[in-house]
């Protein structure tokens, strides 16, 4: 495939927000039948399935001088951000999480400058302080329209959204001799089993007596399938033939999905919503514009 041609890396970055787009939707159907914890461990779990025969065909290629890079890619970027996010949908729209996820090249760019030795323009330190205040306008909104709440939920997403940042800079830093695949499949091999023997010990029994379990069961595998796993490797090999930024450039985009299917499904969106997300993203096209010295 042609990945450094420019044209080839936007398509990607379409599909990826395509996908990535419609998993607040798929995560807000999961939560209809099982807990924030069963919903993150279903979706990690299903996707170390799909892995698992790339896992064993790769284990061959993993050294130990990568092991420590490989668990921030699978602890940090893939387990702890499935169970934030799940938890903080259990009391805010999928939209607004979308929203708010366009945080991540923000993050991207404030841990490669603290801990990567990125360098930096003014411009892109004014990006960064227009993210904060848009993501601070959203998390002030609460569930409603009015400025006179604070939803410390929202807050979950924004601390993923900093382990998200913690992984593309740790992968464009350290991880790029591995393949996409090599990346994702190694990373989830550890992963996995925490999020199965984790889901074994809640109450699944409990969940199946609920109306339409097994319909809430299908959008979390497929969550995991398509939205962790396919998508997981088609990022990390972005990542290798593109600006870390670039990469995390994808959030441009996700929230248009998240909205429409937010709306679909008869969330309120009112015009505050799109204009904080406005910010954040012109904050993220000021961190994006001007490329670092280390990229």
């Amino acid at each position: 495939m042609p990945w450094n041609k420019k044209w080839f890396q936007f398509a990607v970055l379409m599909i990826l927000a395509f996908v990535w787009g419609s998993s607040f939707i798929l995560m807000k159907i999961g939560l209809k039948s099982f807990s924030s914890e069963q919903a993150a461990s279903i979706r990690i779990g299903s996707a170390f399935l799909v892995l698992l025969p790339y896992s064993i065909k790769n284990l061959k290629h993993l050294k130990k001088k990568d092991l420590k890079s490989l668990l921030i890619a699978g602890f940090i970027g893939s387990l702890v951000p499935a169970f934030l996010f799940t938890k903080a949908q259990t009391h805010i729209d999928s939209a607004l999480a979308g929203m708010l996820n366009s945080l991540t090249p923000v993050f991207t760019f404030i841990i490669g400058l603290l801990f990567f030795k990125s360098t930096f323009k003014n411009a892109q330190l004014i990006g960064i302080i227009l993210g904060l205040v848009g993501a601070s306008g959203l998390i002030t909104m609460g569930s409603g329209l009015q400025l006179d709440t604070f939803n410390s939920y929202a807050l979950l997403i924004v601390l993923a959204t900093t382990c998200y940042g913690v992984n593309i800079n740790e992968v464009k830093a350290r991880l790029t001799h591995l393949s996409g695949v090599q990346i994702t499949s190694l990373s989830f091999f550890f992963i996995g089993p925490v999020a199965i023997f984790y889901l074994l010990t809640t109450d699944i029994n409990q969940v199946t007596q609920s109306d339409g379990w097994y319909i809430h069961l299908g959008a979390l595998a497929l969550l995991g399938i398509m939205g962790t796993a396919i998508a997981m490797l088609v990022m990390n090999t972005l990542i290798r033939y593109a600006s870390a930024v670039f990469a995390s450039s994808v959030t441009y985009i996700i929230p248009i999905f998240a909205i429409l299917w937010g709306v679909l499904d008869g969330e309120s969106i009112s015009l505050l919503h799109i204009v904080f997300m406005g910010v954040i993203l012109t904050g993220v096209y000021m961190i994006n514009r001007l490329k670092t010295k280390r990229d």
